[in-house]
């Protein structure tokens, strides 16, 4: 076995050794343990721990083997702080207290609260909680209206991260976005636990950009903005067991907004559930765009109770209506299954596929599906939900509610 090989099996039995032994017996075995609060830190809520936390950090870091850091029960202040690599073995960041944003204005429009970054082999555990302390910074927010407002800070970034694991942390009332992973590669996110207000503005749980094997597992999101965003140059996402609501739902995109884009291909949506959100499973582009492709995508085993446009392929996207007509998207959208997807819309359109008139959608299937539509309140009315299709071409297999719009569709009996 290979070099590669070993250092990616030493990984996985790092972190399955945190995971199935639990803290405690971690602090115990673990070779080099660094305690945040042996390096001058202060739970007491008030203290600026960043130079604690990055001093311990340092050391963990260029120890060399199964290195973790502790920080222990406790409310810690931390300023944006960047947590470096490449680190010389394995790494932990085991959290068992709170660690809180500051809410001055000083750090309220840079990029990230904690990044980490050019780590191999990191772990993210302990039970604890970030307290992004997003409401001092929502009223200022106004990307919904300006296209170019400044950027707010993101929870936890990630950036050139690999083979890495996020499991058992709780994220509540972030700025900005919750996580956001970029040019990072096999990470896994596991029983995480993400919240904040339904209209607190572009709080996105977990946003992917030009990242590859991404894998979401057995979370709880609940945000202002989208649940999981899937953004350019996504690829290999596998996102199963995951509940959201209330927020947007999962969305890949947007794309086109920028000049060479990488593709978004291979993203998987499975056995999820969808509560009372803005929107359901959800592809969009930006109208007009760049040119780029988004191919095999698969929505399946998707309960949707009480969201607005369960199904919805958007190509006419402009949050801010200051786009312009002139021009359509380019996005080439193709390959894209929903597949098994029930429940209930408080939108009477169900299923909108609105496609690009200049590049339609192809290859776009649609089986099983069995939404009906509340009225926007509680009760159904079955016969009520409808859907709506714009340039696009496909297939419908299988049970249709509502009925398909699409040019071509089979009964029940044919898709067997």
């Amino acid at each position: 076995m290979g070099s590669s090989s070993n250092s990616v099996f030493q990984c996985f039995l790092f972190m399955m050794f945190m995971f199935l032994y639990g803290n405690q017996q971690v602090q115990a075995a673990a070779a080099n343990l660094f305690n945040v609060l042996q390096y001058g830190a202060s739970g007491d809520g008030k203290t600026d721990n960043s130079k604690a936390f990055t001093n311990a950090w340092k050391q963990a870091c260029q120890s060399g083997g199964n290195s973790v850091v502790l920080i222990p029960l406790g409310t810690y202040l931390v300023l944006p702080t960047v947590f470096q690599g490449p680190c010389k073995g394995a790494i932990a960041f085991q959290v068992k207290g709170v660690l809180r944003a500051p809410t001055d204005a000083a750090s309220l429009h840079l990029d990230h609260w904690i990044s980490f970054r050019y780590i191999d082999r990191l772990t993210i555990t302990g039970g604890g909680s970030l307290d992004g302390q997003g409401a001092s910074a929502w009223p200022y927010n106004t990307c919904l209206t300006d296209p170019n407002c400044p950027p707010f800070p993101v929870t936890l970034r990630f950036d050139f991260v690999t083979n890495s694991w996020i499991n058992h942390i709780t994220s509540i009332n972030r700025k900005n976005f919750h996580f956001n992973i970029f040019a990072s590669t096999n990470i896994r996110i596991h029983q995480v636990n993400i919240s904040a207000p339904g209209d607190s503005p572009n709080t996105d749980g977990i946003h992917i950009g030009d990242s590859t094997g991404i894998h979401i597992s057995d979370s709880e999101i609940a945000t202002g903005d989208d649940c999981v965003s899937m953004g350019p140059g996504s690829q290999n996402i596998n996102i199963t067991n995951v509940h959201c609501g209330p927020d947007h739902g999962f969305s890949v995109g947007s794309l086109g907004k920028s000049p060479n884009e990488k593709d978004v291909a291979g993203v998987t949506v499975r056995n999820c559930t969808l509560t009372g959100t803005l929107n359901g499973l959800r592809i969009k582009t930006w109208s007009p765009s760049h040119s780029s492709r988004c191919s095999d995508v698969t929505f399946e085993h998707v309960n949707v109770e009480n969201v607005n446009n369960p199904i919805f392929i958007d190509q006419n996207y402009c949050p801010s209506h200051k786009c312009g007509r002139q021009w359509e998207s380019r996005v080439k959208i193709q390959g894209v299954r929903f597949r098994n997807i029930w429940g209930s819309s408080s939108s009477r359109i169900a299923v909108n596929l609105q496609c690009s008139r200049s590049t339609p959608c192809e290859n776009i299937e649609l089986r099983n599906i069995n939404i009906d539509y509340n009225g926007g309140g509680g009760g159904a009315t079955a016969a009520a939900a409808a859907s709506s299709c714009s340039n696009v071409h496909g297939v419908a297999y299988g049970q249709q509610h509502p009925p398909s719009c699409m040019w071509k569709s089979f009964s029940t009996m044919s898709a067997q």
